[in-house]
């Protein structure tokens, strides 16, 4: 067995570094601008936890329509990342535990909450693929 290097706060950031422009970083946190789309990255070395997240609409408390929508997409076609909803806020999101964080894995949560975020109101899909089952 090889053995690995545990992902840190600060090799994240380091990668983070080399995939994002304009990287605007804090201990535990970054934030980029892609394609009129802010994005953040929080890590929590503590916690052992990470996550990618864009805002990508805001909805009412009672928005049931698209609270269904959400969640089939959740269920069918966002892939690795998820719809999550926090203050009135909807969510691209990717949520992981820091320490097994790899660079593929990295560069796919970025590729999946980027077209998520994109792909809301239309698609609500992070890819092509759909498994469909949803009802």
């Amino acid at each position: 067995m090889v053995a690995t290097a545990v992902m840190n706060n600060y090799t994240l950031g380091l990668l983070l570094e080399q995939r994002l422009p304009d990287l605007v970083s804090k201990p535990g946190m970054w934030q980029s601008s892609i394609d009129d789309l802010t994005l953040y990255v929080f890590a929590d070395e503590l916690h052992d936890r990470m996550r990618i997240m864009i805002p990508v609409a805001e909805i009412e408390p009672h928005d049931r329509d698209l609270m269904r929508v959400l969640l089939l997409a959740n269920f069918d076609r966002v892939l690795d990342a998820r719809y999550a909803i926090n203050d009135g806020l909807v969510f691209s999101m990717f949520p992981h535990q820091l320490s097994l964080l790899t660079e593929p894995i990295l560069d796919n949560a970025l590729e999946n909450v980027i077209a998520l975020a994109q792909n809301t109101g239309s698609t609500f899909a992070s890819s092509d693929l759909i498994f469909g089952g949803g009802v």
